[in-house]
């Protein structure tokens, strides 16, 4: 029997020159499933995405998905991109062992927790307050060059990686710390700034809101005294006060004392996000 991909919608054009089609998994021109080839928008047309990749029950178990995978990397190659990128569910433990099977490595994972119980309060000698204008200035152009130097240091090119920075502040901050859902807090201990973080409310899926942890980082200097669970613990107030019970965050694969960290906090992975070169 042969495994191929049949198109199930024209060709699709995004006004930022992106592609994406959706395609059905047939054997033998039965439908046995569906998958969705994109570039990513977040990085341009030279990334790819394969996206929604299912086979239908009957069939699973038969070497469909793989079949499906490279053909779907296959039509990557075509429209040009260099590297591929995936998001397993974490419980799903046949679609992780295909994506490392076919030389995926894990990149970041997506963390969530449910907020349950009362509103944390800062521990003793550790205050919070909203950041100054003053020091937003000086922060943002810092936070925006730290992540476009956290992809990368994960393979991402340069331009592409500056690209995604430069465009995700712009979405996140469009008003710096007037935005609507925008707070940035700070941590002060015996007088002095110890740290920050970076939280908003965003859509994790159609109809689920959440809060959103998206930077949080205690200066070097005063590393290793717990100001890091005092941080999320205030990401967690804040998130509490703006009416959320879920707060999310991305952390990336490799920062093995921040997963430590937020698995102690009670987050648990929901994605595991992947990526391989297209050789």
């Amino acid at each position: 029997m042969t495994t191929t991909l049949r198109p199930s919608e024209p060709l699709q054009h995004s006004a930022d020159g992106g592609r994406s089609r959706t395609y059905d998994i047939c054997v033998n021109s039965r439908r046995v499933g569906s998958v969705r080839v994109a570039t990513d928008p977040n990085f341009g047309g030279a990334a790819g995405l394969v996206e929604r990749l299912r086979v239908d029950e009957p069939d699973r178990g038969r070497g469909r998905g793989t079949v499906a995978a490279l053909a779907a990397e296959e039509v990557l190659r075509g429209w040009g991109c260099a590297d591929v990128s995936i998001s397993v569910p974490a419980e799903a433990a046949a679609a992780l062992a295909l994506a490392r099977a076919l030389g995926y490595a894990e990149r970041s994972r997506n963390m969530l927790k449910e907020l349950t119980g009362g509103t944390p309060a800062p521990p003793p000698g550790v205050e919070a307050r909203p950041m100054t204008e003053e020091e937003f200035a000086v922060w943002e152009a810092r936070a925006r060059d730290a992540f476009a130097q956290s992809w990368i240091d994960r393979g991402v090119p340069e331009d592409r990686a500056r690209a995604k920075a430069e465009a995700s502040h712009r979405e996140l901050l469009p008003e710096g710390l007037a935005g609507p859902g925008t707070a940035i807090q700070v941590a002060v201990a015996g007088g002095r700034v110890v740290g920050h973080v970076w939280t908003g409310v965003r859509e994790l899926e159609p109809g689920v809101s959440a809060g959103y942890v998206y930077d949080v980082e205690v200066a070097a200097e005063h590393r290793g005294k717990g100001y890091g669970r005092a941080l999320m613990l205030l990401a967690e107030r804040v998130t509490r006060e703006a009416g959320e019970t879920l707060l999310g965050l991305h952390v990336f694969a490799g920062n093995t004392p921040a997963i430590r960290l937020y698995e102690s906090l009670g987050y648990r992975t929901t994605h595991v996000n992947s990526s391989k070169p297209l050789l």
